[in-house]
This record gives structure tokens, sequence and C-alpha cells, in this order.
């Protein structure tokens, strides 16, 4: 005889299946929330009783109200602000400011990484104009397909399709060598520099974009050959003074010649 742990009874004809236990007894439902609220439907929302999502909307989608005077009669009209789209003008230089994507260099990029044989990679690119970028005139991250360059490249307009090709080098670069891991300005970055017409391009700009200097905070110490090493952050690895491996333990780590903190 087979026994199961839950028993399946058919009540009547027309309901569905009731659970219940091996004994008899009907299964107890667990406690579950509302579906949907008690209250009306009809009731004003306001902040306190929106959910979270609609609060958001409600902060970003308000409206304004304009008194406007007719004769003797004051109107109130109601001026939904502008979104994002709207408000952002097809203007160059404001569009730069406010940072996104730049379809026109983006179509550019495409068209030299197929040039080159990177079809597969170019269909995936994305260039758009990044204001967090402050030192640096543009990045180039191969794994999320996306190239960033610096607003204020807008002040030296002949700078901006060589700083494009520049970051569209290390992506031609990882491309053709694959998952082998290259260095990002070495030998392979160099030959597709040459392919995009930059031949003899350097590693760093020489744009005016003032560098951010930060005082170093904590000093590491070589116990052996009594070399400081100021740094910004706290090292959270063990870290040796590489000159004194290489001198005396062939490059290899060794205990003896770990950096020590310095006591301010």
């Amino acid at each position: 005889m087979f026994c199961s742990p839950w028993d399946c009874q058919w009540k009547a004809p027309g309901l569905p299946f009731v659970f219940r236990l091996a004994d008899g007894l009907r299964r107890k439902r667990s406690p579950t929330q509302p579906m949907h609220s008690s209250k009306s439907r009809s009731e004003p929302k306001t902040p306190a009783n929106m959910p979270s999502l609609r609060q958001l909307e409600f902060a970003f989608e308000q409206f304004a109200i304009r008194v406007v005077e007719r004769r003797d009669a004051v109107v109130g009209q109601a001026l939904r602000l502008p979104t994002l789209q709207t408000a952002i003008p097809n203007a160059f230089g404001t569009a730069l400011q406010l940072g996104g994507r730049d379809t026109d260099l983006e179509i550019t990029a495409r068209q030299l990484l197929c040039s080159l044989g990177a079809k597969r990679i170019a269909t995936e690119l994305r260039v758009e104009w990044n204001s967090r970028l402050k030192t640096a005139a543009g990045r180039a991250d191969y794994r999320w397909k996306s190239i960033s360059l610096n607003p204020r490249l807008v002040e030296h307009p002949d700078e901006i399709d060589r700083t494009l090709r520049h970051e569209l080098a290390h992506f031609l670069a990882q491309f053709r060598a694959g998952r082998r891991r290259i260095s990002p300005h070495g030998s392979e970055w160099q030959q597709a520099c040459r392919d995009l017409g930059i031949a003899g391009e350097k590693r760093c700009h020489t744009l005016p974009f003032p560098p951010k200097r930060h005082t170093p905070r904590f000093i590491y110490r070589c116990p052996n050959c009594r070399r400081d090493f100021p740094r910004v952050r706290k090292i959270k690895r063990t870290v040796a003074c590489l000159a004194c491996c290489r001198a005396y333990n062939r490059g290899e780590f060794d205990v003896r010649f770990r950096l020590k903190l310095l006591t301010l």
C-alpha cells in the first residue's frame, strides 16, 4: 500500500482540490500579506502613501505652477519640468558638459574597426563623454566595450580624433591578441596605433589637464636598504622591496625585505 505525506481529495464537482495531511486534517495556510491595499483608489496620492518608485517619479516629474495674470483674473497654469532629453540641446558644447553618448564618434570608431577586420567588437562599441574624467583624456574598457572621453577635449578640437584612435588601439590590440594578456602600451598597442594612422603615439597625452596632487599619509620603509615608500592609501597586501628582492633573491618575494609602516 502506497502512503503519501499529502492526500489530495476531491470535495465536490466544480470545486478545486483541497490539500489535506495524511491524518485527514486540512493543511493550514501560511499567513500572507494582502495583495491590494484596503484604501480607496480615489484617495489622493501623497509622498507618504506612495510606493518608493512612485515617489521617485513624483520627485523628478513634479509640476511647477506659473501664475498668469489675465486682465482681472489670475489663472494657474501647470508646466511640466523638462526631462533630460529635452533639457539637453543638440548643441555640441552643452552636450559635452553634461556628458552622454556620441553617435557620430561611435559611427566613426565602428568604421575604423571594421576596416581593420574587427567587425565583431565594432557592433558592440559605445563611445560617450564622461564628465568624471578630470586628468585623463580618454579611457578604454574592453570588458564593457566602451570608450569614455574627457569633455574638456572640446577645448582642443584637433585632439578629439587622435584621442579616439588612441583608445581604439587598445581595443584593436586586445582583439588581435584574443585571451592572451598583453601590455597596455606594448608592441601590440603600438602596431595598432600604426594601423589606425597615429604612428609614434605616446602612452600619455600632453594636454593641459591639471593632475590631482594628494599628500601621502603613510610611509613604508625597507628594513634592509632603508628606502622610504610614501603612499596615499594604506597597503593592504604584503609587499617587499623590489630592489632588494632582485639583488638578494633573484626577484622572488623575500620576507626579510617586507616593507614596514613607520609611525608618524
